[in-house]
């Protein structure tokens, strides 16, 4: 048995989640797969997997065994790479998380600059609205709008990232234009739902910290769709200002409340703590940090 492969295509199953897409990805059929594995845990003595008809699920020697081999495929991929000269041709598939409006807005003019400079590296993006397990999921770099609470990640700060309120022209010609945060309370406010303070947006004016409790028709956990309905006239939402700016310079979004300052939520750059980052890795935070260090907005 090649055991080297054998834990490459365990790794593989955890990471796409079943035999089948583990197959599928390698142009192999779920049997073969099935057999790789069986045959590495016939090799340890141990269960790796808890196998249903459905679905299947690390045991506790499993899980133990696929963060071990999740450091020592990573440091030796990183050996093969130095013995190969590849210093300064970086190459193999970077697979990258973000959220929808983020890796549309922001990320996907960077990616291709950055496939030119690189043609040898393959991009493999994520987007997604939920904070995914980077380890779990085979992810390589996240950015994400939010403090590091894993100390197995690390966390490098892009650009500061504030938040603002907008409607569209046609919603406040109907309802009114809010003079003043308590104003939130008589308007259809569009929500993100998967921020902790749902019901409640925070400004600070005067060197005081304000908290208005707010509702309305409509809420998602997609930013993109609830600026689509702020955009339609549906109500007021609050979003980042990189996803509104060009929409505000259109004259399409007016910016509600100018004179309060919303929350700001720092975006930051996010992929596992380890001894050996993978050159390809490196070369993307590097990238990234050249472009968006200072900041997206202008």
């Amino acid at each position: 048995m090649d055991q080297l492969n054998a834990m490459r295509t365990f790794v593989r199953v955890i990471q796409t989640g079943s035999f089948s897409a583990a197959g599928r990805e390698q142009s192999v059929s779920q049997a073969s797969i099935s057999k790789k594995v069986a045959a590495l845990e016939k090799q340890l003595g141990v269960k790796l997997l808890s196998r249903t008809s459905r679905e299947q699920a690390l045991t506790q020697a499993g899980a133990e065994y696929y963060e071990h081999c999740l450091v020592m495929l990573a440091e030796l991929d990183e050996v093969e790479a130095k013995v190969r000269s590849k210093v300064s041709s970086p190459s193999g598939v970077l697979r990258i998380a973000s959220s929808v409006s983020l890796g549309k807005l922001i990320l996907a003019p960077l990616i291709v600059e950055f496939l030119q400079e690189y043609p040898d590296i393959e991009i493999d993006m994520l987007l997604e609205e939920r904070h995914i397990d980077l380890i779990v999921e085979g992810v390589d770099i996240a950015i994400r709008a939010r403090k590091l609470e894993d100390s197995s990640l690390i966390a490098l700060p892009l650009f500061d990232n504030p938040l603002i309120l907008v409607a569209a022209p046609e919603y406040l010609a109907l309802q009114g234009e809010p003079q003043v945060p308590e104003d939130l309370k008589q308007h259809n406010c569009i929500t993100f739902t998967l921020r902790k303070t749902l019901n409640n947006w925070h400004f600070h004016y005067a060197g005081k910290d304000i908290a208005i409790p707010v509702s309305g028709s409509f809420r998602s956990n997609s930013g993109d769709t609830n600026l689509t309905l702020a955009l339609a006239g549906a109500g007021i939402t609050q979003v980042p200002i990189w996803m509104v700016e060009k929409h505000l310079k259109t004259g399409r979004l007016i910016k509600v409340l100018p004179k309060y300052t919303s929350d700001s939520i720092p975006l930051n750059m996010i992929y596992p703590q380890s001894r050996y980052v993978p050159l390809k890795v490196r070369c993307f935070i590097d990238f990234v940090k050249a472009r968006l260090g200072a900041s997206v907005i202008g």
